[in-house]
Protein backbone atom coordinates (compact mmCIF):
# COMPACT_ATOMS: atom_id res chain seq x y z
CA UNK A 1 0.00 0.00 0.00
CA UNK A 2 2.73 2.53 0.80
CA UNK A 3 5.05 3.20 -1.82
CA UNK A 4 7.76 5.19 -0.85
CA UNK A 5 7.79 8.85 1.02
CA UNK A 6 6.39 11.59 -1.27
CA UNK A 7 6.92 14.60 0.79
CA UNK A 8 7.73 15.66 4.29
CA UNK A 9 6.05 18.42 6.18
CA UNK A 10 7.17 20.73 8.59
CA UNK A 11 5.57 23.86 10.04
CA UNK A 12 7.37 27.51 10.63
CA UNK A 13 6.29 30.55 12.54
CA UNK A 14 8.49 32.66 10.34
CA UNK A 15 8.39 30.98 6.69
CA UNK A 16 10.84 33.51 5.52
CA UNK A 17 13.78 32.33 8.32
CA UNK A 18 12.52 28.98 7.78
CA UNK A 19 14.07 29.14 4.04
CA UNK A 20 17.06 30.75 4.87
CA UNK A 21 17.88 28.04 7.35
CA UNK A 22 17.11 25.05 5.43
CA UNK A 23 18.55 26.44 2.25
CA UNK A 24 21.73 26.54 4.15
CA UNK A 25 21.37 23.30 5.56
CA UNK A 26 20.60 21.98 2.30
CA UNK A 27 22.84 23.89 0.13
CA UNK A 28 20.34 24.90 -2.23
CA UNK A 29 17.10 26.70 -2.82
CA UNK A 30 13.38 25.64 -3.10
CA UNK A 31 12.15 24.62 -6.12
CA UNK A 32 8.71 25.44 -5.60
CA UNK A 33 6.84 28.10 -3.78
CA UNK A 34 4.04 29.75 -3.23
CA UNK A 35 2.25 31.93 -0.30
CA UNK A 36 2.27 30.48 3.04
CA UNK A 37 4.87 27.13 1.58
CA UNK A 38 8.61 26.07 0.52
CA UNK A 39 9.40 22.89 -0.91
CA UNK A 40 12.91 21.54 -1.27
CA UNK A 41 13.90 18.11 -3.58
CA UNK A 42 16.49 16.87 -1.92
CA UNK A 43 18.45 12.93 -1.58
CA UNK A 44 19.44 10.57 -3.86
CA UNK A 45 15.16 9.93 -4.79
CA UNK A 46 14.45 13.56 -5.03
CA UNK A 47 12.02 13.72 -1.47
CA UNK A 48 10.36 16.38 -1.04
CA UNK A 49 10.49 18.58 2.25
CA UNK A 50 7.77 20.62 2.25
CA UNK A 51 7.27 23.84 4.89
CA UNK A 52 4.53 25.43 5.49
CA UNK A 53 3.70 28.25 7.57
CA UNK A 54 1.96 27.28 11.10
CA UNK A 55 -1.05 29.34 10.41
CA UNK A 56 -2.13 26.70 8.21
CA UNK A 57 -1.18 23.88 10.67
CA UNK A 58 -4.27 22.00 11.64
CA UNK A 59 -5.35 22.27 15.17
CA UNK A 60 -3.97 20.41 17.58
CA UNK A 61 -0.48 19.97 15.45
CA UNK A 62 2.09 18.11 16.97
CA UNK A 63 5.55 19.91 17.42
CA UNK A 64 8.52 18.07 18.82
CA UNK A 65 6.39 15.51 20.66
CA UNK A 66 5.62 14.50 16.84
CA UNK A 67 7.46 11.22 14.53
CA UNK A 68 10.55 11.55 13.49
CA UNK A 69 12.01 11.23 9.61
CA UNK A 70 15.27 10.06 9.53
CA UNK A 71 17.52 11.45 5.99
CA UNK A 72 20.31 8.58 4.71
CA UNK A 73 23.56 10.62 5.99
CA UNK A 74 27.21 9.16 5.15
CA UNK A 75 28.28 10.63 8.35
CA UNK A 76 26.23 11.06 11.09
CA UNK A 77 28.37 12.49 13.72
CA UNK A 78 29.51 15.29 11.21
CA UNK A 79 25.81 16.49 10.17
CA UNK A 80 24.91 16.42 13.57
CA UNK A 81 27.59 18.48 14.52
CA UNK A 82 26.77 21.09 11.49
CA UNK A 83 22.63 21.30 12.55
CA UNK A 84 24.15 21.73 15.71
CA UNK A 85 26.06 24.63 14.59
CA UNK A 86 23.62 26.38 12.06
CA UNK A 87 21.13 26.28 15.63
CA UNK A 88 19.04 22.88 15.92
CA UNK A 89 19.21 21.94 19.30
CA UNK A 90 19.83 18.47 20.60
CA UNK A 91 17.00 16.16 20.38
CA UNK A 92 19.21 12.86 20.47
CA UNK A 93 22.56 12.23 20.07
CA UNK A 94 24.45 10.45 17.72
CA UNK A 95 23.56 6.10 18.67
CA UNK A 96 24.74 3.33 17.35
CA UNK A 97 21.89 0.81 16.87
CA UNK A 98 23.85 -2.09 16.09
CA UNK A 99 24.15 -3.80 12.66
CA UNK A 100 25.20 -0.19 11.01
CA UNK A 101 22.86 1.37 12.04
CA UNK A 102 23.76 5.19 13.29
CA UNK A 103 20.76 7.45 14.52
CA UNK A 104 20.98 11.09 15.93
CA UNK A 105 17.96 14.02 15.75
CA UNK A 106 17.70 17.17 16.42
CA UNK A 107 15.00 20.20 16.80
CA UNK A 108 15.24 22.61 13.81
CA UNK A 109 14.91 26.01 14.97
CA UNK A 110 11.06 25.96 14.15
CA UNK A 111 10.40 23.66 16.43
CA UNK A 112 10.55 20.15 14.18
CA UNK A 113 11.97 17.12 14.70
CA UNK A 114 14.62 16.59 11.87
CA UNK A 115 16.34 12.69 11.88
CA UNK A 116 20.30 11.77 10.38
CA UNK A 117 21.33 8.25 10.05
CA UNK A 118 23.25 5.87 8.52
CA UNK A 119 21.15 2.93 7.30
CA UNK A 120 22.75 -0.07 5.44
CA UNK A 121 19.43 -1.28 3.64
CA UNK A 122 18.88 2.32 2.07
CA UNK A 123 22.46 1.58 0.39
CA UNK A 124 21.43 -1.73 -0.62
CA UNK A 125 18.43 -0.38 -1.73
CA UNK A 126 20.40 2.60 -3.71
CA UNK A 127 22.85 0.06 -5.58
CA UNK A 128 19.92 -1.13 -7.52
Amino acid sequence: MLRGMATVSFWADDLTAAKEWYSGVLGLEPYFERPGYIEFRIGDYQQELGIIDSRYAPTGAPGAAGAILYWHVDDVAAAFERLLALGAVAYQPVTERGGGFVTASVVDPFGNLLGVMINPHYLEVLKK
